[in-house]
């Protein structure tokens, strides 16, 4: 029944003060973000906890703020970090890559980058310097992270070629060159169009696998990058707090990765085949999350609440934009535009009120869909959103100041 964890649950937050009124009542609430960070960390501390402290065993993180404001976390060094080795030397398209010892490298948000060089400056001691150089971005033997800049559409041809030369010194230590490209979809697809079109392609080492498992990888965007790297191209999702829950296969089927964890769905709306994601988890043993409220959105295969059946994590439940048929989720109006044209890139819905909304795109090539493809990208935005659409093609737009895109925003704010 929801709201009664299992025993096993109760046995590891029984002595951890946020959950004495819940254990008192029998019923646990769904657990809010505002309320894991209400009298932090004193809500969450027991002797086992503080002896953990104490010895290094458990440590202070904040998250990296790309989703939602940054949250303190308690959690064992380098967590996260092992969620991901654990799952990829499991993994049925990556593990056998994994194995052989190779390297991380890792594409993805500015806030990412700094985030390693804050956790690298505190363990020596220092803080970061104005200039981030490699060393200070290696998170471990293993990983390290590239982007240096908030938008990767302003990268210039010597950031190009500087992230490249990267790549390619951290996979030589590997007898066969591989290496893992870990990234967001849209930060690699830029680089990609770059090389391309400064003429550095050949420069750039084929990766043994990619997974981009930091924000919504549009399906344009996949689309994309399988068109341009003969490798498997994996998702992964997952959060700061909570380690990984989800992966797909190299054909975009997901499976579950749930050791000591389990979730719940619930609709949105009523009615709604849009899912909200609810996690209870246990792995983290200094910080066990009770019915969890991750903010994330998915669809099932069928529209009912089955864990087993997920085939899309399809944004967040703050982004859903209401509708007279009812919520409409990120993955929604990208389907509806992958649909339209496999030549969009970024997309941004901008709404003006109950009535109107425009559409701004970008494309691979620079140049505006076909009217063909326009007029059918128009009127499928007039039934999704119940409004008025204008498509308006732009030759950039603007990441938001977490290096994340928007989809979807109000009168331009």
């Amino acid at each position: 029944m929801k709201g009664q964890p299992t025993d096993t649950v109760i046995q590891h937050v029984r002595d951890i003060p946020i959950y004495q009124k819940a254990l008192a009542e029998g019923y646990f609430p769904l657990l809010e973000k505002p309320e894991i960070a209400r009298g932090f960390p004193d809500n969450w501390m027991t002797p086992r906890l503080a002896a953990a402290l104490a010895s290094g065993e458990a440590e202070f993180v904040l998250s990296t703020g790309t989703n939602h404001a940054r949250m303190r976390i308690i959690r064992p060094p380098y967590f996260l970090l092992r969620s991901y080795y654990e799952l990829w030397s499991s993994h049925p398209d990556i593990a056998e890559t994994w194995r052989s010892g190779c390297r991380r490298v890792s594409l993805t948000t500015v806030l990412a980058t700094e985030h390693v060089a804050r956790i690298n400056a505190a363990r020596r001691g220092v803080e970061p310097g104005p200039v981030l150089t490699l060393d200070d971005r290696w998170l471990d033997e293993r990983t390290c992270y590239l982007n240096l800049h908030l938008d990767p559409a302003t990268w210039d041809r010597g950031e190009v070629l500087r992230m490249l030369d990267e790549i390619d010194r951290a996979r030589r230590d590997h007898p066969q060159g591989l290496y893992h490209l870990d990234c967001s979809g849209y930060h690699l697809a830029h680089l990609v169009r770059k090389a391309l079109a400064w003429n550095l392609w050949d420069a750039f080492p084929p990766p043994a696998s990619i997974i981009h498992a930091y924000e919504y990888t549009p399906v344009n965007v996949r689309r994309y990058l399988r068109a341009h790297f003969d490798c498997p191209v994996i998702d992964l999702f997952g959060s700061t707090e909570l380690g990984y829950l989800y992966f797909s296969d190299r054909d975009g089927r997901y499976r579950p990765h749930l050791d000591g964890m389990s979730v719940e769905l619930l609709p949105v709306a009523h009615g709604s085949t849009i899912h909200e994601l609810v996690v209870t988890s246990v792995r983290n043993p200094y910080m066990p999350l009770v019915r969890y409220r991750t903010g994330d959105c998915v669809r099932t295969s069928d529209g009912k609440p089955d864990p087993e059946t997920i085939v899309q994590f399809c944004g967040r439940v703050k982004e859903l934009l209401s509708t007279p048929q009812g919520p409409v989720a990120q993955g929604d109006l990208d389907r509806l535009v992958g649909d339209a044209s496999d030549a969009v890139f970024v997309h941004r819905l901008d709404v003006h009120g109950d009535k109107e909304a425009t559409l701004l795109y970008t494309t691979f090539t620079g140049e505006p869909v076909g009217t063909g493809e326009a007029e059918a990208l128009r009127q499928g935005l007039d039934e999704l959103t119940g409004r008025r659409c204008r498509i308006e093609h732009r030759t950039h737009i603007p990441i938001g100041k977490s290096g994340k895109y928007a989809w979807l925003t109000a009168g331009g704010a």
